[in-house]
Parts: C-alpha cells; structure tokens; sequence
C-alpha cells in the first residue's frame, strides 16, 4: 500500500467522522426553526415545588437571585426555596436567615453541586413536595415561572428543561458563551423536541419529579451531574420537555481563565459521561432506548469551536498536500458555519457580536489546552465565579 492510498483512507475517516458530526448538528438546527404548536392548558391543580439553590461561595449573588425568585406569582404555600449554604460569609448568612427561605448549611471537604443537592434531599420531608427545581446561585427568573412548570408538570411532564439564556452581555468572552449556550438550547433542545427526542439538561432551571429525584440523587458522584441525571433518566425512558418560552437568566463567564475552567471541567464531564456509556449503546439501540442511543452518540461529538477549528486546520494541511481533496473540507466547514449561523437566535446577532467574533480563534486554544488537562478534574468541584469584575 502506497503513502498516497494510506493518506487518502485517513482523510476519508476523518472526513466520515467529521462529516457526520456537521450533518447531525445541520438537521438539528434546520428542525430547531419549525414552530411549536401545542401548547400547555391551565392546570387543574397547584403542584408543590421545592426549589432549590446549592450555593458554593456565592456571597455575590445569592441574595439579589432570592430575592428575585420570591417575586412568584405562584402562591407562597405551595413552595418553598431552600438554600443550601456552603463557605459563605457569616454576613450573607445573617441576611439570608431574614428572608423566608430554608438555609441549610453545609461544610463538605470537598464541595459539590451534588452533595449539595443530596444533602438537602436528605433533609427535607420527602413527601411534601411533587417537583424539585435546581437553580444556580445566580439564576433569575419571570414571576410566572411556576405557573408554567405547573402546568407542563400537571399535563404529565416528569421532567422540564426552561430556557437558560445570558443575564450580561457586557465582554466579548459573555458574548461568545450566551452565543454558545444559545446554539444548544437551538440544537440539543428545541431541534431535539421537535423530532421527540428528549431535550439535554443543563444543569439548573431544571424541574424534575421529586419522588423519582430522592430515589436518584445519591447515584451522582461527579461534578458533570446533569450529564448523570440524563443517562439515568434516558436510560428509563423518561422524556425530557424543553419549554423555550419559560426563561431563566443566568450570569455568563465574563473573563477568559474563568471560561477555560468552565469549559475543562464541562469536557471532563463529557469524556466521563462517553466512558461510563459508550458500552451501553449496543444494548441501548436493541432494547429501542433511542433517546439513550442518541445522547450517547451526542456526548461522542467534539465540542463546536473544536469541531469548527479543526475542521478549517484540517483544510489548510489538506491543500497545501492535494487540493483537490480539501475542496470537500472547506464545504464542509461552510456547511458548519451555516448551521451554527441557523441555531443563532436573531436578538443576540449585533454590532456587538460581530466584534466578538474575532475572539472565537482564542477560545479555541484555549479548548485545545483543555484537551490536555482532564486527569482528575471531573473528580473535584471547579467553582465558577459569579458576580466578577472585567479585566
């Protein structure tokens, strides 16, 4: 076998790999632009939440997020917003026991979003409640809210999904990760329902039905928890909804160190998520567990500004080597660039975000570095910073 054929065969694997990555997330966002007909009715009965708020050195934000989510037109009764505290300062403390919340304190060796949660479902009477609903400590949200959750819960929902969308779009690196965020909820979340296929989980504004919560909860071990909770809903079958009309602000990663920790602990939860999976898919296409086959087939796929960095380096070294075989690699970087184009909502395409842009190159690097410092980091908890100043 000659150089030139072994070449050739590697630039057709590539290319299949790559390829079919482009494709899935193409049909995802062109299936994200057909209109949502049905609709959620009124329910018949007011459903009891517990919302909870593990809250890890939040000093910063936690009070005014609180605050926020007391503003509900839901009646009073029928919730209650529990914050689980960990290290926070004796002021934050003293000023959140004022409020009408549960405060929970809590001193892990080793903290966790997780241990957070299960410490609170440890603690709390299991059976006052029908749904558990997890916020991040900076999360705010419409004063219907529950009301909407209500009624998609009542209609048989188990599972719920809001719409997660940037708070601040004051830097470039916000810019680019509430682009980033809006270019999932467009192709893993409103394209996935509309194939009824179950949205992905993002790890807060996430309503789940709080009998199956308390039973699963202290099966996650990892900091990637949303990933857990989907494999273990997936693999009952269990529909995750997404409803894109029900908003949740959330704080995005304003400095480039706090993107690259975000993003390295976000892959380790990936790579474990495919390792504890992968072996599972055979069995998961037998048994007709699509949605399980899917997200396992989803977790497999390179991030998007990896995928759209490698693919445009890829085309480089192909033409400079035969340029008659990277005409299909620079199409193929064409047709990513339109699909992530189509997954873009229209409000966040400004002045503003055609200068951010230009950044995209170096977030890559700084995914790429990423790639090379995963050991241990889905074992520890990376704390993302809330409330930071620009630099």
């Amino acid at each position: 076998m000659t150089l030139y054929t072994i070449l050739d065969n590697i630039d057709s694997l590539c290319f299949f790999l790559l390829g079919t990555s482009v494709l899935y997330l193409f049909v995802f966002a062109l299936l994200s632009h057909i209109k949502r007909k049905d609709i959620y009715p009124a329910a018949g009965k007011l459903h009891r939440f517990v919302i909870l708020y593990p809250a890890y050195k939040e000093d910063r934000v936690i009070e005014n997020a609180i605050s926020n989510f007391l503003e509900q037109d839901y009646p009073k009764s029928c919730y209650d917003v529990v914050v689980i505290s960990d290290q926070m300062q004796d002021d934050t403390i003293n000023r959140l026991k004022s409020m009408p919340v549960t405060l929970m304190e809590v001193h892990f060796q080793q903290s966790s979003k997780a241990k957070a949660m299960q410490y609170a479902i440890e603690n709390l009477d299991k059976n006052t409640y029908d749904m558990v609903v997890i916020m991040d400590a900076d999360n705010t949200v419409e004063p219907n809210f529950l009301h909407e959750l209500n009624k998609a819960y009542h209609s048989g929902c188990l599972v719920i999904q809001a719409h997660r969308m940037a708070k601040n779009l004051n830097t470039d690196t916000a810019i680019l990760d509430a682009v980033s965020e809006e270019i999932n909820n467009s192709i893993f979340r409103k394209g996935h329902v509309r194939l009824g296929l179950s949205a992905a989980l993002i790890g807060s504004g996430m309503a789940i039905d709080f009998q199956w919560f308390k039973k699963n909860i202290f099966k996650l071990q990892t900091a990637g928890e949303d990933k857990e909770l989907e494999a273990l809903l997936l693999k009952e079958n269990i529909f995750i909804e997404y409803l894109e009309h029900v908003n949740v602000y959330d704080e995005k990663t304003q400095k480039d160190s706090t993107f690259y920790n975000q993003r390295r602990r976000w892959l380790a939860s990936q790579l474990f998520a495919i390792k504890n999976n992968i072996g599972k898919l055979p069995g998961a296409l037998f048994d007709g567990k699509f949605d399980y086959a899917n997200k396992i087939c989803q977790w497999m796929m390179l991030p998007r500004v990896l995928l759209l960095g490698f693919i445009g380096i890829i085309s480089i070294i192909v033409l400079l080597y035969q340029w008659t075989w990277a005409i299909k690699w620079f199409i193929l970087e064409l047709l990513l660039v339109i699909t992530l184009s189509l997954a873009v909502p229209d409000y966040l395409v400004n002045e503003q975000f055609k200068k951010a842009v230009w950044k995209a190159p170096k977030l890559f690097l700084l995914m790429t570095l990423n790639l090379f410092r995963l050991k241990g980091v889905n074992k520890k908890f990376i704390h993302t910073e809330h409330g930071e100043n620009n630099k």
